[in-house]
């Protein structure tokens, strides 16, 4: 029940009209490649175009603002979202003014050097912000398989998702059992908002 499905392909005779949009920063390309599994993962559900990864160097503000669900994903610094990254929810307090993005649904993922990194308050700084938009919160209901680093959701987080990358390039680290937790993520959360995509009713 735990283990990341494989095949990317999926076998639907319609396509979910929902979206996706994984927001992150990332310095040195560590978080990104969490972000990337992410979609990865949605993918298992959804075609390319419906499940995208987007740095917020290049926001596609349209593409944000018609997506069902907003991921939003940070390397924790000093315990908090990077500096970068509270700039980006800081530019968007005229969708909250506006309630632009009431009702769609929102997850997180946070990534640091350390064990623990203090991630947990980065997953709660990005939560609070979500409900301050109003959204609907998706976490990570996943059981741990163990504590090695091959083992899925290995930090015991379910608030959202948590990984850790040591010191070594993104190709490296975080490691295979986070990277896959992360695919296994998507893939939830792709499942998640097909589950309750709005039904198309005719009188």
């Amino acid at each position: 029940m735990n283990t990341p499905v494989k095949s990317s392909e999926t076998s639907t005779d319609s396509t979910p009209n929902v979206s996706i949009a994984v927001i992150f920063h990332s310095n040195y390309g560590h978080t990104k490649r969490v972000a990337e599994a992410i979609v990865e993962g949605a993918h298992q559900q959804l075609p390319q175009a419906q499940a995208r990864a987007v740095d917020i160097y290049d926001i596609d503000w349209d593409y944000l603002d018609q997506a069902d669900l907003l991921v939003f994903g940070s390397a924790v610094y000093m315990g908090s979202v990077t500096a970068e990254f509270k700039t980006f929810m800081d530019e968007t307090s005229k969708r909250w003014y506006n309630r632009k993005w009431e009702g769609k649904w929102a997850a997180a993922f946070a990534n640091s050097g350390g064990l623990s990194g203090d991630k947990l308050a980065v997953l709660q700084q990005i939560s609070l912000y979500a409900m301050q938009h109003g959204m609907n919160w998706i976490g990570l209901p996943l059981m741990p398989t163990g504590h090695e680093s091959h083992d899925l959701n290995r930090l015991s987080s379910f608030l959202g998702l948590m990984t850790q990358s040591l010191d070594g390039p993104p190709e490296e680290t975080p490691g295979k059992g986070d990277i896959d937790t992360a695919i296994w993520f998507g893939d939830h959360l792709a499942k998640t908002i097909i589950k309750h995509q709005p039904t198309d009713t005719k009188s």
